[in-house]
């Protein structure tokens, strides 16, 4: 059975008919086309198919498209404005945080997403005090909050880094 859902990705509507099983991450590559989040596990264990679904980390392989009706979504490429490179983006490149580059976009959403958490006193298993007005972002409070995108290369001594210079962008 299908039905017909609007999907607002990275600034553009789209109306589509899918079946009511189909996965966002499924109707993002299937049907529009977009490439950057991957299916990796297609568990929700390895963060590569990573979007921000209405401003929030998602896993797009475990949302159905159809809950997400009328969703803005934001992908790797939805990051470029006017185009130019998001300064995440940017980071990743300068400090090399990639090897093969399959987890890239979605370690790179899934930092941009980590950030505004950060920002909205959202705390971690690693935060010190729960009840603090700001978190100190150190390195293991942002391996720790980007635990949930696995890296198959071991790109992390890179990716940390990257991160700790993008977030004060």
């Amino acid at each position: 059975m299908d039905a017909e859902i609007t999907l607002h990705v990275d600034g553009a509507g789209h109306t589509l008919a899918v079946d009511t099983r189909t996965t966002l991450l499924d109707a993002l590559r299937e049907r529009l086309g977009i490439a950057s989040p991957k299916k990796g596990c297609d568990h929700g264990q390895c963060g590569a198919c990573t979007i921000l679904l209405d401003g929030r980390r998602a896993n797009s392989c475990l949302a159905l498209a159809v809950a997400h009706d009328g969703a803005e979504i934001v992908t790797a490429e939805g990051l470029v404005e006017n185009g130019e490179l998001h300064p995440m983006q940017r980071s990743f490149i300068e400090h090399d945080a990639f090897q093969c580059g399959y987890c890239t976009p979605g370690q790179i959403v899934s930092a941009v997403g980590m950030l505004a958490e950060v920002k909205d006193g959202w705390p971690s298993a690693a935060s010190d005090d729960l009840d603090a007005d700001g978190f100190i972002l150190d390195d293991a409070e942002i391996r720790e909050r980007m635990s949930g995108n696995l890296c198959r290369c071991a790109a992390y001594a890179n990716i940390v880094p990257a991160i700790q210079e993008a977030k004060n962008q």
